[in-house]
């Protein structure tokens, strides 16, 4: 309890810059000395501050009446402004500060039950963001109390895998997609982390190359780098990088999309789909839960599908046909399968890159257009970059040629923030097979209040 016991007696709030700020003060007056049967009569005020000012917001009380402030509350009611508060007890003879402190927008400073003054924080009050691959370092902020720390880590998404080549009526098998990176988020105390911890961005993994000989496989994407959190001998999070793309085999056999990243990276397809990072990562096409990443498809089906790991690309069958990439609640979204040739010299469409926060797979980076005998076929779209709500979308496959001597098109790019790169489209004779599309980087968030 805060008293005030004379007519010079007052509380006031100071304020340094032009930021919004609400106060309410509730109290009760009672007669001083107070004696048996006294009333007890209560009394409230509400004060809005605008400008940096010296406001008084519990005036003092009449003669022979002690106050008894119940409920001061202080609240920075600014969208945008930060400001220092200062709360004041003033007597007449002097002043002394009750409590200092800096409110963001949003936060608050009150009473308890006993008088003391206590601040509290709804958002963030600082906001560190790590999106350049490689090394950097979090440095805990000191311009204020931290209590808790929030880390997000976005592992990079897997490449995509290039497009073979062959004669138009023969079997042509395209490139199959990358897994999508791992969502992995955690909240510390403040005190358990040192003043400085380090920072790993993981990068997406680049594009298999096409095929440039008739008849030969192309290349496999290679897998995501994972994100890391912490400093010392083992990182305290990690969300795995996503497993790259079967590159497109030179005969009639089945292909893998990359396995999605869990805490571990997700594994490469090859005849089948690339098993989920784990832990217990899911197998070729199987859908997981919890932060392992979904299994890669090497069937018509699309990959599998996640809750925080990585969805897994799309592959194909050994027909073929083919499957889109898998999505994910948290997670990148797999890469889409490349545009292919079945035995008849009938191109077999591309697919869809997987989505961040939906299910089941496909609505991510468009397929690309199947070329015809006078036009080249179109690349895949690019998967939709992460945001603060979603991991990045996967690439789209590439279109597959049909002109003679004509080349595949390549895979999409995943999108930045564990997206997995497309499969690239099989070229025709002497043209080159599509280029895989390279995995999405990887991103950490950390969130201190």
């Amino acid at each position: 309890m805060i008293f005030l016991n004379s007519v010079s007696d007052l509380i006031q709030v100071i304020t340094t810059s032009a930021a919004a700020i609400d106060v309410h003060a509730s109290w009760i007056d009672m007669p001083n000395p107070l004696l048996a049967g006294s009333t007890r009569t209560p009394g409230r005020l509400n004060t809005k501050v605008t400008t940096a000012a010296t406001r008084t917001v519990v005036p003092s009380p009449g003669a022979g009446v002690t106050r008894d402030l119940c409920t001061l509350i202080v609240r920075n009611v600014d969208t945008t402004s930060s400001t220092t508060i200062q709360i004041v007890h003033a007597d007449g003879e002097r002043t002394v500060a009750l409590w200092t402190g800096s409110l963001a927008p949003g936060d608050c400073a009150q009473t308890n039950d006993v008088g003391a003054i206590t601040s509290t924080s709804v958002h963030p009050r600082d906001v560190q963001v790590f999106s350049i691959p490689g090394s950097a370092t979090w440095t805990k902020p000191t311009s204020f109390v931290p209590q808790f720390v929030q880390v997000i880590a976005i592992g990079g998404g897997g490449g995509g895998g290039g497009g073979a080549i062959g004669a138009g009526s023969a079997v042509r098998m395209p490139g199959s997609g990358g897994g999508g990176g791992a969502y992995q988020v955690k909240t510390f105390r403040a005190s358990d982390l040192t003043a400085a911890e380090a920072v790993v961005v993981g990068a997406g993994g680049s594009g298999g190359a096409g095929a440039t000989t008739s008849s030969t496989a192309g290349t496999t994407g290679a897998t995501g780098q994972s994100s890391t959190f912490g400093t010392g001998a083992a990182p305290i999070l990690r969300a795995g990088g996503g497993g790259g793309g079967a590159g497109g085999p030179s005969t009639a056999v089945a292909g893998g999309g990359g396995g999605g990243g869990g805490f571990s990276d997700g594994i490469a397809g090859t005849t089948t789909g690339g098993i989920g990072g784990g832990p217990a990562g899911g197998a070729s096409g199987v859908t997981t839960s919890g932060v392992a990443g979904a299994g890669g498809s090497g069937t018509s089906s699309a990959g599998g599908s996640a809750d925080y790991g990585g969805g897994g690309g799309g592959g194909h069958t050994n027909v073929p046909a083919s499957g889109a990439g898998g999505s994910s609640i948290h997670g990148g979204g797999g890469g889409g399968c490349g545009g292919a040739s079945g035995a008849s010299g009938a191109l077999v469409a591309p697919t869809a890159g997987g989505v961040s926060g939906g299910l089941p797979g496909g609505g991510g980076g468009s397929a690309g257009v199947q070329g015809t005998t006078t036009v080249a076929p179109s690349s895949g779209g690019q998967g939709a970059p992460g945001t603060g709500r979603v991991s990045g979308a996967g690439g789209g496959g590439g279109g597959a040629a049909l002109a003679p001597n004509t080349a595949g098109a390549s895979g999409g790019g995943g999108g930045a923030c564990g997206g997995g790169g497309g499969g690239g489209g099989v070229g025709e004779g002497t043209g080159a097979g599509g280029a895989g599309g390279d995995g999405g980087r990887g991103e950490v968030r950390v969130y201190t209040w």
